[in-house]
């Protein structure tokens, strides 16, 4: 009778799960879960035997105790893509999306180098849903409200051998955000981008009339918007040296038919001033040692905790090689004063910006991997195996009535 209850207890959570899965059937992004079996423990009836010279060996005997959930597994393989708005993403292959809030930046994006490691990158949520867009406040953002983090765009240049302009992209992993701009006189706009030249300490530009000659020029500093009190000509508020109230950033730019690159994943709109092209940065993608080891946080989020492995961030098409970023916050680490000239610089391990087989589709999202023909099937067979414990239960319940019957 023990062994039919723990079997009706375990096929009770394997219903569920079944119903957890049919629920999500049409959830975009939601992976299936699958539950595993095992045998319970088992008593001694009689112990076996190898054998002598005179009597052959024995089997052991046990008697067990029913079943028990062995597992619940995810199943992160992919399914169908349904198509969406122009600025959704969907991949195909393993990885995630990051998100999180914007005070995850400090974590993933410290001040200080020291204070950063791979591990400050499992505070980061990961999804496979990605319904995003640029939402009032200009961040990249999903339908929950989480900016999506990746490469921010710091400036451009011209490309020696082409005679291009080029992006220049930062290997600071912060969330996604329009650059800002400055009307000037003549009603022209002036495109400022975010900063890394900014000393946290003085809060001015590194070298310039403000920064004091602390800080190391050679190595940039926490990625942070621009605003006006950041000219070296002043020391305060724009316009007035003697003025040391801080002034707001300036406004964010304003920009149409913004697009993301399935191949790159590289995000560029269009000014609403003169029609320029603006790069506003890349995104990142996330990966995890086990896939399937990753924990629900609820509302199709995960997160890399005990099971998942180590966390590693990669760019899609392998754009951070024709970029120039092989480590995040690389760019941020100071060599100590000991170190040679010629010596290679010690970054955080695993801190590396990977490669990866991953693509992605733009304009699309990927539906959930819930076959409901299995999963019906599933029901029936969890349904009579239940059905069957009771049975066990019941022929029992008529055995201890009749041995009880025998004293009249």
């Amino acid at each position: 009778m023990y062994a039919s209850v723990a079997g009706l207890k375990a096929h009770m959570q394997k219903l569920s799960v079944i119903g957890n899965n049919v629920a999500n059937v049409n959830t975009q992004g939601y992976k299936k879960q699958r539950t595993v079996f095992r045998d319970s423990v088992y008593s001694l009836y009689s112990a076996g035997s190898n054998g002598t010279s005179s009597v052959g060996g024995m089997n052991p005997s046990q008697l067990g105790y029913g079943s028990k959930i062995g597992s619940i597994d995810l199943n992160m393989s992919s399914a169908s893509y349904n198509p969406g708005n122009p600025t959704d993403c969907a991949l195909v292959g393993d990885g995630f999306f990051l998100v999180g809030t914007k005070e995850n930046a400090n974590v993933t994006n410290p001040a200080n180098y020291d204070d950063f490691s791979s591990e400050s990158l499992k505070s980061l949520m990961l999804t496979r849903v990605g319904d995003f867009e640029f939402k009032a406040d200009s961040y990249l953002t999903d339908s929950r409200g989480n900016v999506v983090y990746g490469f921010m765009c710091v400036g451009e240049e011209t490309d020696p051998k082409t005679g291009k302009t080029k992006p220049i992209i930062s290997d600071q992993l912060v969330p996604i955000r329009k650059p800002r701009w400055e009307k000037n006189e003549d009603g022209s706009y002036t495109i400022h981008y975010p900063r890394t030249d900014i000393d946290p300490n003085t809060d001015a530009p590194v070298g310039g009339n403000n920064g004091g000659g602390d800080a190391d020029a050679t190595t940039a500093q926490k990625l942070v918007d621009d605003k006006p009190k950041y000219h070296a000509e002043n020391n305060g508020a724009a316009g007035d040296a003697d003025d040391t109230t801080p002034d707001a950033e300036y406004e964010f730019a304003q920009m149409d038919s913004i697009s993301i690159d399935a191949k790159t994943g590289c995000i560029t709109g269009v000014s609403k001033a003169d029609g320029k092209l603006i790069t506003i940065g890349y995104l990142a993608i996330g990966s995890v040692d086990n896939p399937n080891g990753v924990t629900h946080v609820g509302n199709s989020y995960y997160q890399c905790m005990a099971g998942a492995g180590d966390m590693h961030v990669s760019m899609l098409g392998n754009v951070q090689k024709d970029l120039g970023i092989s480590q995040i916050n690389g760019s941020m680490m100071k060599q100590p004063e000991d170190a040679g000239d010629d010596a290679a610089p010690e970054y955080k391990s695993g801190t590396d910006i990977l490669s990866t087989d991953t693509e992605m589709m733009v304009g699309f999202l990927e539906s959930g991997n819930v076959d409901l023909a299995e999963e019906i099937a599933e029901l029936i067979t969890t349904q009579r195996g239940y059905q069957a414990n009771t049975r066990i239960i019941t022929v029992t319940d008529s055995m201890l009535e009749e041995l009880v019957n025998m004293k009249r």
